[in-house]
């Protein structure tokens, strides 16, 4: 075999022909029992009800995809209908999907009913293309599933296999003679180019074939001549996989499917091993985990773990899941076993080598980023957060929330201002995400600050006041709508201390739609320790 054709990518095509029906009835079938009665799915074309899928004692009436419902009911009074739900199906789709990466990580969408796998350089792991594409098939089936599947050298030549030749193999080089006989409608082109082409005296692919390209092109156009020709095995479009291919990947497979906790613990901390080992090979360590465990019943279940420095011990990954599986509030149920179990690390970056036996400011950074990847792996990263200062002089603006395993180098290195000694704090400890507003009878000028204020039904009187602080709104970012305030640090006769502000200048900003001045509404923003 040639360096080139070892090159060649080899793609699995399946096609779910009857996934609609199929769907609804394993549902059925598990909770009432199997039936008989030939079924159909309907969905709604041009303002009339259209069968959309049906199965197979349903076609043996006669009955076909596109038919009205009033003709099927006429040709079958016992008809059983059901009413198509398109996201149902997308979701069954995408989790046969899920169960087919453990055959290979490069799954592709077909829509409406269609899968493509890149079985390139895998298919000896299952006994060869042949016994690859049995097993996927059985699987299929005993799960509910009418399937078709065909391999060949492009997606589009397996694409059209699997309409016309289930079960088929074609061979790298063999594309245009496999598929040369079948009729146009095979390769998916639109009806208005099938019809023209039929017209022309052209019915089957070969047909098509055997005509120069320029003329297919200068009649039905560029996108037309490129189908045909990556049918015929002239160069492929490549596949669009669901999920970016993993930057290193390990999986162990059972004969015997686990069930226990402490072997599905056993496993995943063999693969850290073997996963770590891999990544130390090139200097590198992972970010992000993910460790996806494959039920022979077809489900599938994926956890994943971020970190915040690149993990480069397999006793953390082990740590980390443990930590994971233990705070899942839908536990990891095993079902009948798992058969499959894969680690894969899909973010990955070099290792920096430092200094960490002398510095002590390193092994504090250290141990602080592996307390928050065991937080964030028990209660999620985004609810573990370090505060990062914003260049403004708006209050509610000036500090951001940042997922703390991605931002934590930054917020060491964050400067903050400086608070003055013997000084109190001129921001609070407490800032409110939106300023409340509270009820001022009058102040003590038309731009001072109040007697007393009614907070949440509760009256405060004022003793002691700081301020004003005017802070005006970045202009640059707003239309105008927001007015200028002037902040007062409050002190009640409690001691409660209160961050408050006018919201608007008295007969500069506020005033009402007789252009006259008002007096402006007043807010609490936080509170002091």
């Amino acid at each position: 075999m040639s360096a080139n054709s070892l090159s060649r990518r080899r793609i699995l095509s399946l096609w779910l022909p009857r996934l609609p029906i199929d769907r609804i009835q394993r549902f059925f079938n598990g909770a009432l029992g199997k039936s008989n009665t030939p079924s159909i799915v309907v969905i709604k074309d041009n303002n009339a009800l259209v069968i959309h899928a049906l199965d197979e004692a349903a076609e043996r009436l006669g009955l076909h995809i596109g038919q009205p419902l009033a003709n099927a009911r006429a040709m079958c009074p016992d008809l059983k209908v059901f009413d198509a739900d398109v996201v149902a199906d997308a979701k069954t789709l995408s989790d046969i999907a899920d169960w087919c990466d453990r055959f290979t990580p490069l799954v592709a969408l077909d829509p409406p009913h269609g899968l493509f796998l890149d079985i390139t350089g895998c298919a000896h792991l299952f006994g060869g293309e042949a016994a690859l594409l049995q097993t996927l098939v059985r699987a299929l089936a005993r799960q509910g599933f009418a399937v078709s599947a065909a391999i060949a050298g492009t997606s589009v030549c397996a694409r059209t296999l699997t309409r016309q030749a289930s079960g088929s193999i074609v061979a790298d080089g063999g594309e245009a003679e496999a598929i040369r006989r079948f009729p146009l409608s095979a390769l998916g082109a639109s009806e208005a180019i099938t019809t023209g082409l039929r017209r022309a005296g052209l019915k089957t692919i070969g047909d098509v074939a055997s005509r120069e390209p320029h003329e297919i092109t200068a009649r039905f156009g560029a996108r037309f001549s490129m189908l045909l020709a990556h049918a015929l095995g002239q160069g492929d479009a490549p596949i669009s996989p669901r999920k970016p291919l993993p930057d290193y990947i390990v999986e162990k497979r059972f004969a015997e499917p686990i069930a226990t906790d402490t072997m599905i613990a056993m496993t995943l901390s063999r693969l850290a091993d073997t996963l770590i080992a891999s990544m130390e090979k090139q200097g590198k360590g992972a970010r992000r985990l993910e460790a996806a465990f494959f039920r022979t019943d077809g489900v599938v279940r994926a956890i994943m773990v971020e970190t915040g420095r690149p993990v480069t011990r397999s006793v953390v990954v082990d740590r980390l899941f443990r930590e994971r599986l233990d705070a899942l509030a839908d536990p990891l149920d095993p079902g009948f076993g798992f058969d499959m179990v894969r680690l894969s690390a899909s973010r990955t970056e070099i290792v920096v080598q430092e200094q960490r036996d002398l510095d002590a400011h390193v092994h504090d950074n250290d141990e602080l980023s592996a307390l928050i990847d065991r937080i964030a792996a028990r209660i999620g990263g985004k609810r573990v957060d370090v505060h990062l200062p914003q260049d403004t002089h708006i209050p509610e603006r000036a500090v951001l929330a940042a997922p703390a395993q991605h931002h934590l180098a930054a917020a060491m290195q964050a400067e903050w201002p400086a608070r003055v000694e013997s000084e109190p704090p001129l921001r609070p400890l407490r800032l409110f995400d939106k300023p409340e507003p509270i009820k001022v009878p009058f102040a003590t000028v038309p731009d001072g600050p109040p007697h007393q204020f009614t907070w949440r039904r509760a009256l405060h009187a004022v003793v002691r006041v700081e301020g004003p602080e005017r802070i005006a709104m970045e202009w640059w970012r707003q239309d105008g709508r927001q007015l200028t305030r002037d902040y007062f640090r409050i002190e009640d006769a409690e001691g409660l201390r209160f961050w408050i502000f006018r919201d608007g200048l008295y007969e500069g900003e506020a005033f009402d739609g007789d252009g006259k001045p008002v007096s402006p509404n007043w807010y609490v923003h936080g509170l002091f320790a």
